[in-house]
């Protein structure tokens, strides 16, 4: 891969890592209401899960959905019931010390297997795929390797806002209201999908 191509993909993979999106609105959410420490996992859930999507799609799996459409179809219902369950997930989060059962971040397999029924994820793989794998299917393990370089360092911003915002969201109704705007913010994000459904 030319030097030019690599500034190209790890411009393109900062951008479209640090902008919104589910990822980083459930990171933050998960630093405002866990801190560093029990939301690590979660990211580190993010960044590698993602990067084996990417190695994936680009080994063939891209193909196999330009095969069979209707798995399309499915991939957008399974992502629009999931991301609706989580948003509820976050909306009654408590903190840590409140109820039993409602205090525990997602886990690194949890995060990694979200990437799948990821709205966003799909588009970023299968744009990076397109746009940088020219040279044949091998090509996309330096696309791999530099969006998981470039994908845990752009959520950890997320998630670092979310615990800077811990101090002020020390109060139930607070953190309650900063929830419910993050769940709130994950159901907007679906808009493509769902468009994409009944259009």
């Amino acid at each position: 891969m030319s030097a030019d191509l690599l500034l190209a993909l790890a411009g393109f993979a900062f951008v479209s890592s640090i902008t919104p999106g589910p990822n980083n609105l459930m990171i933050m959410a998960s630093g405002a209401n866990f801190g560093v420490r029990r939301s690590l996992p979660h990211a580190l859930g993010i960044s590698l899960g993602f990067g084996v999507m990417i190695l994936l799609v680009g080994l063939g799996l891209a193909r196999l959905f330009a095969a069979v459409p209707a798995l399309r179809l499915v991939l957008a219902v399974l992502s629009v019931g999931y991301l609706l369950w989580l948003a509820w997930r976050i909306a009654r989060a408590a903190a840590p010390e409140g109820p039993a059962g409602r205090g525990r971040p997602l886990g690194f397999l949890q995060a990694a297997a979200f990437q799948w029924v990821n709205p966003k994820a799909w588009t970023m793989a299968l744009t990076a795929v397109t746009l940088y794998t020219a040279g044949g299917p091998w090509a996309v393990l330096p696309v791999t390797a530099v969006f998981t370089a470039i994908n845990l360092p752009s959520i950890s911003v997320w998630m670092l806002m979310g615990v800077q915002m811990r101090r002020w969201l020390s109060t139930p109704a607070r953190l309650r209201g900063f929830n419910w705007t993050m769940a709130g913010l994950l159901v907007a994000s679906l808009w493509p999908t769902l468009g994409a459904l009944l259009g």
